[in-house]
């Protein structure tokens, strides 16, 4: 038997406008409701109600599990449909995504076929990895202990993205009894789980990226994951829910621009035409909007690309080749952030160009845009990427694939 032969059924594509098409109907409602929940902070349970029952979850699931097989630049060009309708939908799911890829990498067998059951079921996987307060960067204060066959989660996270909304939380903690890292795969639905809506932010407000504590949850010995085989793409994966999130902001830049402009009646006297759809300079602002979103979403999917070429060698059986496929996956994600991140923040930005002083009107909300795309390119400091991209194409540095945050050992104790 040859190695091909042990080789899985990968999730290498779908047919895209199939599957688009039985999502884009619920994408349209979700937009219908975009402005109302962001004027009234209303957490869109409902929506991703209607994405649960769908099946959106399991797009990633291989077809003979009774997934979709999409490939990872279907799944991200849909998330950049998602993310133009509300973009805080996406984020919401992105715990979930990287939960599935995961399952995918995992060994085939009765826990893998378990998960994928699950997904196909319409269960989504929350996420709990960021401590907050006086933690020591590397540090993990959640902890993990055995107890009569099971095991018990106790600690405190923020950032807690989607998990609101979720039947699982996959949680980062430590072992008590060994010391190592684990994922705990955690039933959010128990008396040990207590979820907060407390995220302050002014974007992206409606992510469920609020607090969880863990109080002697339960976790089952078979959802106490090692961390070191998680992965290895993870954060290249991670950061493409965020590019995707902020292509789709750009695609609705471009759509409220258009349609705005469209619908003016009003005109300046120092304009250039009887009606401002017709004016050529505003035409111009919209065409630019037009183009930042087009190459917003270009990166994406090559990007995407660059994280299926990481998935489908992880089942090559060839170390060499799988390791070249992470540092690139890597390395383009990193790449993407630093345009994609601009092109949102300017399209969202230049939009008002085309547009009067109505539009900064609290009623239409078209700050929303600019402030999402803010807060998303605010994860994983841009600086920081562009120095690691530097640093590979002067040295030939490996990336990292895993970062964290937390207090420096350097800082002043508090009081």
């Amino acid at each position: 038997m040859s190695q091909r032969d042990l080789v899985p059924a990968l999730s290498a594509g779908a047919d895209y406008e199939q599957l688009a098409a039985r999502f884009r109907p619920i994408f349209e409602r979700i937009a219908q409701g975009a402005v109302e929940r962001e004027r009234t902070r209303e957490l869109p349970r409902e929506a991703i109600g209607w994405l649960k029952a769908a099946g959106f979850g399991a797009i990633r699931v291989t077809v003979s599990h009774g997934g979709a097989g999409a490939s990872l630049p279907q799944l991200f060009e849909l998330l950049t449909e998602l993310a133009a309708a509300d973009s805080n939908l996406p984020q919401a799911l992105r715990g979930h995504f990287a939960f599935v890829e995961d399952r995918l990498n995992a060994p085939a067998g009765p826990q893998q076929d378990l998960w994928f059951r699950r997904f196909v079921a319409g269960e989504t996987v929350g996420n709990a990895w960021t401590e907050v307060g006086n933690v020591t960067i590397g540090e993990v204060i959640t902890r993990v202990r055995p107890h009569e066959g099971r095991w018990l989660l106790s600690g405190h996270k923020y950032y807690s993205t989607g998990s609101i909304f979720a039947d699982w939380i996959d949680v980062f903690a430590r072992r008590d009894d060994t010391g190592g890292n684990v994922i705990a795969a955690v039933r959010a639905h128990q008396p040990g789980v207590h979820l907060q809506d407390d995220w302050d932010g002014f974007g992206q407000r409606t992510t469920g990226s609020g607090t969880t504590v863990f109080e002697d949850a339960v976790v089952e010995a078979e959802n106490v994951i090692d961390f070191a085989t998680r992965f290895k793409y993870q954060t290249a994966f991670y950061q493409l829910v965020h590019l995707a999130t902020l292509a789709g902001i750009a695609r609705a830049a471009e759509r409220d621009a258009a349609t705005q402009v469209a619908a003016r009646r009003r005109i300046y006297s120092t304009g250039n035409a009887p009606l401002v759809r017709q004016d050529p300079q505003i035409q111009q602002v919209v065409g630019q909007i037009s183009a930042q979103a087009y190459a917003a979403t270009a990166v994406t999917q090559r990007v995407a690309q660059a994280a299926q070429a990481a998935y489908e060698a992880h089942f090559a059986g060839d170390e060499a080749l799988e390791k070249r496929a992470n540092i690139a996956a890597e390395i383009e994600s990193a790449q993407g952030q630093l345009v994609v991140s601009e092109l949102a923040l300017r399209a969202s930005s230049d939009l008002f160009n085309a547009l009067g002083a109505s539009s900064a009107s609290a009623a239409l909300a078209l700050d929303r845009h600019w402030r999402n795309a803010r807060t998303v390119s605010s994860h994983n400091p841009l600086v920081y990427k562009a120095r690691i991209v530097g640093d590979w194409a002067i040295n030939g540095t490996e990336p990292p694939y895993v970062w964290q945050i937390g207090a420096s050992p350097a800082a002043p104790a508090t009081a």
